[in-house]
């Protein structure tokens, strides 16, 4: 059932495209508007995968829509290449070549300053046609004389001139890349791609390679655009110039949020909203320049109105149709809902954590030495020797301000030590990534719950799981996700270990505090980890829920080795074999739970002086 579902979209826009030349004219659609929107929207895939479904907004895509496209116009106009196909694929790869270079830069910063590099390269690219490159761009003129493709069949020769003819040969175009964004998205790639988009700090910690994945993505969206750009070219026979301006993105851009983003048929619905309206606006009413004004005032009241675009809005309306409405902060695409839908099997899962092997059982997990983290004049924590055996479960506590957080992030290597060493199973992690120090086995969750709110119970459990059976990073963009060995059976087993397989679809937004708590703990888990941090997992939890998640917690602890975070000491007292206590950044002192209740120094840090027994 699910496979033949997989294929519904795919046949439902081959229906479209075939059926868009005997509905469309009587719409007041022209063929060349059809082509043009043909043209964008393909442009548009790609941006939206950047955009929409990895969360880049970048407004250098006319860098790579006119390289692509200038690429190929040389081809075919100066350097006489017979084949106009193969020239848009080979403008297609300098596009995706110059966009790994220009990404190699741009990523390098995140958020308004990402956005502001990829203006001002694209600015640069724009001087570059214009100046320096003229003699093969043609300068202010742009390359004339782009020929239509043809195609010998060897019993005939099929030629794609203009209107509805070369529809067919930009309507086959489009469909094969819808067919690649939707395996794309529906790949576990497409999977992280949404992760990151929703919680880049998560996606790395659960052991992703954010950047790795950000610039395949990046490459992807060039590699469309510079294949749009090629099409632009033999759409007008002519090359234009204007491809490279900023105008060609800020107007991308515009389209993706008319239409909707992340649903990859949104930029070629707002090409088509906005194209018509030009023409109508332009040649109906005699507008003149002044459709830009309408056209900006039509977008602004979209944007208002329907945040999440014209595909967005007539999803949500289906939602309430069929008695589904919901309102989560940002939806999960529906090619990569639909994909992990089937992530989970509760038949098939023990109810058991199955922490990854290590070469050995025995002696310490975890050793630090000497750890000290400075900030400017302030000590963090100062020449902390701290050691952890296979199989134990150590609490830490101590007052507020005692370091213990600066420590965890230290051991998860969040935070490099200003000086000391750490040690995992025998190995130095001093410095090392936390994407690395997840690989390898030592990972924990967070004391504020970071979550993949955009995504469900399952999704969320999908995408940490994902990072343990593949690795840090993989290409596989055109695999599925059912396909992974083990995946099914990671994810039903950690959703019944943290009491979760009853709401496996529910979207984060919908949790009570208390299952987002088990969410966060079960996020860690679904890593396989051979060493659990938890940091304060009980905070801001009812009394029953708090009775529960230490019943949790219990359970977990069988055959994993744990350290926990927490002021609640009745329950730390209760699941811990051994107590830390910090102070001022320092270990205070060390023992059973009953020695530390006893413990004269720390009624001292606790209690301020007045002496006795801790007593829960």
């Amino acid at each position: 059932m699910l496979k033949q579902r997989s294929f519904l979209i795919e046949t439902l826009t081959a229906l479209g495209l075939i059926l868009a030349p005997f509905v469309l004219p009587h719409l007041g659609f022209a063929p060349n508007t059809v082509n043009r929107i043909l043209v964008w929207g393909l442009f548009g895939l790609g941006f939206d995968i950047l955009f929409g479904f990895t969360g880049l907004l970048s407004f250098g895509q006319s860098a790579f829509y006119g390289t692509g496209g200038f690429v190929a116009a040389y081809l075919l106009t100066r350097a006489g290449f017979p084949n106009v196909l193969l020239a848009l694929v080979i403008g297609m790869i300098a596009a995706a070549v110059v966009g790994y270079l220009v990404g190699l830069i741009a990523l390098r910063r995140t958020g308004i300053y990402f956005a502001m590099i990829t203006v001002a390269i694209a600015e640069v690219f724009f001087f570059v046609e214009f100046n320096p490159l003229s003699g093969w761009t043609g300068g202010e003129n742009g390359l004339p004389g782009v020929p239509t493709p043809s195609f010998n069949l060897g019993f005939t020769t099929v030629h794609f001139t203009t209107g509805w003819s070369l529809y067919q040969f930009l309507a086959l175009c489009y469909f094969v890349g819808v067919v690649i964004a939707l395996r794309i998205v529906r790949s576990p790639v497409g999977a992280i791609l949404s992760a990151i988009r929703d919680n880049p700090l998560r996606a790395t910690a659960v052991g992703h390679n954010i950047h790795g994945y950000k610039l395949a993505a990046f490459v992807i969206a060039a590699a469309y655009a510079g294949f749009a750009g090629g099409l632009l070219g033999v759409l007008q026979a002519f090359m234009p110039p204007d491809a490279f301006t900023f105008d060609t993105s800020g107007q991308l851009v515009m389209q993706t949020a008319i239409g909707g983003r992340a649903t990859l048929f949104g930029p070629l619905v707002g090409a088509a909203v906005w194209l018509f309206l030009q023409d109508f606006l332009q040649a109906a009413l005699g507008l003149g320049a002044a459709w830009k004004l309408v056209l900006g005032t039509v977008f602004v009241l979209l944007v208002c109105f329907l945040r999440r675009g014209i595909v967005g809005g007539l999803e949500d309306l289906y939602r309430f149709i069929v008695g589904k409405w919901s309102r989560p902060a940002v939806t999960s695409p529906p090619a990569v809902a639909s994909s992990l839908g089937a992530a989970a099997n509760p038949k098939a899962a023990p109810i058991s954590a199955q922490p990854r092997k290590s070469a050995a059982r025995t002696g310490p997990i975890l050793q630090a030495t000497g750890l000290t983290k400075r900030y400017g004049g302030l000590l963090a924590n100062s020449d902390i020797d701290f050691t952890v055996a296979h199989g134990e479960l150590r609490g830490i506590i101590g007052p507020n301000g005692a370091g213990k957080s600066t420590f965890f992030k230290m051991l998860t290597c969040e935070v490099p030590p200003t000086s000391g060493t750490i040690v995992f199973e025998g190995r130095d992690i001093t410095g090392t990534s936390v994407t690395d120090v997840c690989q390898h086995g030592l990972t924990k969750s967070y004391q504020v719950n970071q979550l993949f709110t955009g995504l469900t119970v399952r999704e969320n459990i999908v995408i940490a799981a994902l990072a343990k059976l593949r690795g840090k990073f993989r290409l596989d963009l055109f695999r599925s996700l059912d396909s992974i060995p083990g995946l099914n059976a990671q994810v039903a087993r950690t959703l019944e270990l943290v009491n979760l397989a009853a709401r496996p679809d529910t979207p984060v937004s919908e949790l009570a505090y208390g299952e987002k708590r088990r969410l966060e703990i079960g996020l860690a888990l679904a890593t396989s980890p051979s060493l659990l941090l938890l940091d304060e997992p009980l905070a801001g939890m009812s009394p029953q829920e708090r009775v529960e998640t230490v019943k949790l917690l219990k359970s977990i602890s069988r055959d994993r080795t744990m350290i926990i975070i927490d002021h609640d000491m009745d329950a730390l007292f209760e699941l811990a074999g051994r107590i830390t206590v910090l102070q001022e950044g320092r270990v205070l002192v060390e023992g059973s739970p009953d020695e530390i209740k006893k413990s004269a120094a720390v009624q001292e840090a606790y209690l301020g002086g007045v002496h006795g027994v801790i007593d829960p």
